[in-house]
């Protein structure tokens, strides 16, 4: 019997050579291979339109991890989708190229979803995707959601300042929708007084020269487990910024915008009404 090695170029050939016969109706084999296609997959697609998932889609960070339980996982490798008969392969824009021209070589179509900066990109992702997908509606429901979520929110705080405040003093400032959010809120972020408007680490020293009045960090920084997370426990940063005055937002919510990003509005939302004054 001949090794799967020695067949693979053979079975490369055949897959490139056949597209795949649901192409004509839209992809009917969808497979993602990262975290954050894969909320958009299981939110918004049929489960038997789903061939793989990322190995992360059951993780603590995937906000639909509980859906994602039964569906197959791909490893996160590119050459393990050459044997799925996959018709859309979806990834995000920091998957490696070289996987990315490698699938595309051999026939798949690749789709990038990109990161949400902005929450009017964050639309057109999602539009992007369900257009492509035939699934129009479904999307539109998800943007509703989302706009609904926004207009129960809007202006609720007192004019106040805050820091998105993460492990090793990290804040990425504008990189993420939560800036835009705090805003929309009625809370004034202090990163570019901080002078990392684009992200970047805080020292110490000047947050507890300049705090804010109010810190946003995850859930996963409730307690010290390594020199990263001792930063947000500091004495000297619990002192000009108390337990009482931390916004806390499960981590789940919000590493990738998309289907979370209601439920993070509204508990964003939550934490705002119970702690600022």
């Amino acid at each position: 019997m001949r090794s799967l090695p020695a067949l693979l170029p053979c079975l490369l050939m055949a897959l490139a050579a056949a597209p795949p016969a649901a192409q004509a109706e839209g992809p009917r084999r969808v497979v993602s291979l990262n975290l954050c296609t894969d909320q958009l997959a299981l939110a918004l697609l049929d489960r038997d339109r789903i061939a793989s998932l990322s190995p992360l889609a059951t993780d603590r960070l995937s906000y639909l991890r509980e859906k994602a339980s039964g569906l197959p996982r791909n490893a996160g490798r590119g050459e393990t989708i050459l044997l799925t008969g996959a018709d859309l392969v979806l990834a995000g824009p920091f998957e490696a190229g070289a996987r990315r021209d490698l699938l595309r070589r051999q026939g798949f179509e690749v789709m990038v979803v990109g990161l949400w900066t902005r929450l009017d990109e964050g639309r057109a992702h999602v539009r992007a995707f369900a257009k492509r997908l035939g699934i129009e509606a479904r999307g539109e429901a998800l943007l509703a959601a989302i706009d609904g979520a926004l207009e129960r929110s809007r202006g609720i705080a007192p004019p106040r300042s805050v820091l998105v405040l993460q492990r090793r003093g990290y804040t990425p400032g504008d990189t993420t929708i939560l800036d835009e959010l705090l805003r929309h809120m009625g809370l004034a972020p202090i990163t570019v007084a901080m002078g990392v408007p684009h992200g970047g680490t805080v020292a110490l020293e000047r947050l507890v020269a300049n705090p804010p009045d109010y810190i946003l960090t995850g859930s996963g920084h409730r307690g010290v487990v390594d020199q990263g997370t001792a930063f947000l426990a500091h004495p000297a940063l619990a002192r000009v910024v108390p337990p009482e005055r931390r916004l806390v937002l499960a981590d789940d919510l919000t590493i990738c915008g998309g289907p979370s990003t209601p439920a993070a509005i509204d508990a964003l939302a939550a934490e705002i009404r119970a702690k600022v004054r």
